[in-house]
């Protein structure tokens, strides 16, 4: 057991860091913790009146010395909330209101609550619907009262006055993307369904099982399991642990969702003892340990009123929190957000067709109409491709043509580089292996035309290359001629890039 001192002790120190936290900045890609303050302790953003203070009484007689007179506190009611059953936007703006903020971008609070990836287009298409129940114990909310609040001058004289990633990058590292305007300390129990697009559960039926496992978790009965680190039996698969991360499946006493049905269920606690399992004597903990369970925030760029440069700063912050690169690559993320364009260029003339050249076909079925296939080569030079698109091309729309959209100019940390005056010589062509059948899809029927979807990787780049890396720079479509079962595939071209190598290689997709 805890000493009692050593209890008031942690609840003291709590609210200490969070009357300290007001007015720091803060990068809300990542959770609610106080951990992710930026700067030192004590240092803020905004001017905070220090010179009038006074002694500040929180809820079980903490009592919090010299404390600035812009700072409040107030109390919020103890109990049970739900969120009811909600899309996956919906959900995503449930916790920016609780955050004080607007707008459909995932903070990095709810990707840590329902364990999602970061990707918000990955993630929305994959979740059918998400919920939340939970019991909250609020003992104190501190909050910045001052209005309205101003920048300290150093962090004004950090914002770029024009787009330069590497000082884009370190104001976002050093000041974060929010200003802290209130934390809310104690503790809270809560559930977290996340329902996969797959289950065959109707939102009532995922309603009720929410509801009857809420009920069950924060049961009034002493001698009610509900937390700590459980097995779920699934008819499915094996059973498994999951509580590396605070992750835990449903209580067995609880009312039964399998694998099978496809519904995630997690349970987390911020506050209290978390070895008592129970929830009635875990709530009579939080007193003694609380900790974060809310905070709000303001835009830094809204403090930024007339003030050169805050066009690039809004931008680079809202493409971070948009599509969440790691911090310590946000600098070369920066780097490559220029202009886009196509090649080839299309020729919008009204009544000018490019004349077909002649070309190999598919056919996907015994009486179906041929699809050309345009074996040019569409090569953009010494600019990185960034997407591919196939089109249907000619005056009877039957032509298959590759686009490549690559970037309108070199990204400057390329130049030393790649500029034309570096020699990397002649760029190389390679495709997948025409004798390489398991790699050959049907398009309809298996007698008629298929695709090749093997991956075109360039050796060199994967075996630890340390003098240089292989980009695309171009990109062209094929026929293998096997009678009737033709099969298209594709070519890349690399390009030498020297200098460079691979910090992290993934493959990514784009959700139907």
């Amino acid at each position: 057991m805890v000493e009692r001192g050593s209890v008031n002790a942690a609840a003291m120190h709590t609210a200490i860091n969070a009357v300290q936290a007001l007015g720091r900045g803060f990068d809300v890609n990542y959770d609610k913790r106080l951990l992710y303050c930026k700067g030192v302790a004590g240092s803020k953003v905004v001017e905070i009146d220090g010179e009038h203070t006074r002694d500040l009484l929180l809820a079980g007689g903490i009592l919090l010395p010299n404390v600035s007179r812009d700072i409040r506190s107030s109390l919020d009611p103890i109990g049970r909330q739900s969120s009811g059953v909600c899309t996956f936007h919906e959900m995503v703006e449930y916790f920016n209101q609780n955050a004080n903020l607007s707008g459909g971008l995932p903070l990095g609070s709810f990707n840590s609550a329902f364990s999602f990836t970061g990707s918000k287009h990955i993630d929305a298409a994959a979740t059918k619907t998400l919920s939340m129940d939970g019991y909250y114990i609020p003992l104190a909310k501190v909050q910045l009262m001052r209005s309205p609040l101003v920048l300290h001058e150093n962090v004004i004289r950090a914002v770029p006055t024009f787009w330069d990633p590497p000082s884009l990058a370190s104001f976002i590292e050093s000041f974060g993307t929010h200003v802290i305007t209130s934390v809310t300390i104690g503790g809270k129990d809560v559930i977290y369904v996340k329902q996969h697009q797959s289950s065959p559960l109707s939102t009532l039926e995922i309603k009720h099982h929410v509801q009857d496992i809420g009920n069950q978790r924060f049961s009034d009965k002493e001698g009610h399991m509900s937390s700590g680190p459980m097995k779920l039996k699934d008819k499915g698969g094996d059973s498994g642990i999951f509580n590396s991360q605070g992750i835990y499946p449903q209580p067995t006493s609880a009312p039964y969702l399998t694998g099978k049905e496809d519904v995630t269920i997690i349970f987390r606690r911020r506050g209290g003892d978390d070895l008592e399992q129970n929830h009635i004597r875990w709530a009579r903990t939080v007193q003694s340990s609380p900790d974060v369970i809310e905070m709000t925030f303001v835009p830094i760029t809204d403090l930024l009123v007339g003030v050169p440069g805050k066009e690039h700063l809004s931008r680079a912050i809202a493409l971070y929190l948009e599509y969440k690169p790691q911090i310590e690559e946000l600098r070369c993320f920066l780097e490559f957000q220029i202009p886009r364009i196509w090649a080839p260029v299309q020729d919008n003339i009204p009544g000018h067709q490019r004349k077909e050249p002649v070309c190999p076909s598919l056919q996907f079925s015994i009486m179906g109409q041929k699809l050309y296939v345009s074996q040019e080569q569409i090569s953009v030079g010494r600019k990185p491709v960034t997407g591919l698109r196939l089109c249907l091309e000619g005056a009877k729309q039957n032509c298959l043509r590759i686009h490549l959209q690559h970037l309108a100019s070199l990204p400057k940390i390329l130049l030393p580089y790649w500029d034309t005056h570096v020699a990397i010589g002649a760029p190389k062509w390679l495709g997948p292996e025409e004798q390489d059948s398991r790699w050959f899809e049907p398009v309809k029927w298996k007698n008629f035309s298929h695709v090749s979807s093997a991956p075109v990787e360039k050796p060199e780049t994967f075996i630890g290359d340390q003098s240089c890396v292989y980009i695309v720079t171009g990109a062209q479509l094929g026929v293998w001629d096997f009678g009737s079962r033709n099969v298209l595939y594709m070519r890349l071209l690399y390009s030498r890039l020297p200098g460079c190598t691979i910090r992290r290689s993934l493959w990514d997709y784009m959700p139907n």
